[in-house]
């Protein structure tokens, strides 16, 4: 985010913060016994927010990778049944819909492995050299961007991270980290309106996204 004076996830939108959209499709469904916040060690911030004061919602502090800070929330989640649906979502993701989240948990309910929201990829690919230019136009044919919430029983999600940190494999998402065990996560089409708030840019975009306000109030 550059000179962002606040962290990505704290930025306001339609007058709450990035973080706060993010949970709040979560903390709708009835079946959601709670929720973990991964934070920055020292972060001031979170206990400024309405939603760190609802008995659901339980902060841990995060890692240095992505992989350490999803060990620390299922470390807080220990009386888990190894069966029991773990789902794990971006900070920074902030345009969940309920009908998307809905399709996700509907679709895997019964799954044996589980998935995550994805989009399928229609832009034609490039790889670049170190000169940046063009060394290979890459077929999109089955490629498609992952996405959150991504959706795993504990216990398989638990197996994974653990087995990607023995290996020291740095996964950039809980997929990848099941993909290890030689499982195959299912792919739930999801829309691709679903910003990861990355520059400020961003933000002005999720604004503006049709839909994105009643996404947010789901």
């Amino acid at each position: 985010m550059g000179d962002a004076a606040l962290p990505k996830q704290y930025l306001r939108l339609d007058g709450k913060t990035v973080l706060e959209w993010s949970i709040a499709p979560l903390l709708a469904r009835s079946e959601c016994a709670g929720v973990i916040v991964a934070l920055s060690h020292g972060d001031a911030r979170w206990s400024q927010l309405e939603v760190a004061q609802d008995h659901r919602v339980a902060a841990v502090d995060g890692g240095a990778q992505r992989n350490d800070s999803v060990r620390a929330g299922l470390l807080a989640l220990n009386e888990l049944d190894d069966r029991d649906w773990v789902l794990v979502h971006d900070a920074a993701r902030p345009c969940l819909s309920a009908g998307e989240l809905e399709t996700l948990i509907e679709t895997l309910r019964e799954d044996d492995v589980g998935g995550l929201l994805a989009d399928p990829i229609v832009d034609t690919l490039k790889r670049a050299d170190s000169d940046g230019r063009v060394a290979q136009t890459i077929g999109r044919d089955g490629l498609w961007r992952a996405l959150t919430p991504q959706m795993f029983r504990y216990g398989v999600l638990n197996g994974a991270l653990n087995e990607a940190a023995r290996r020291n494999v740095n996964v950039t998402d809980e997929a990848q980290a099941v993909e290890l065990l030689g499982l195959q996560p299912k792919l739930v089409a999801g829309s691709s309106d679903k910003i990861q708030i990355t520059v400020p840019e961003h933000v002005l975009r999720a604004e503006r996204i049709p839909g994105a306000q009643s996404a947010r109030r789901p």
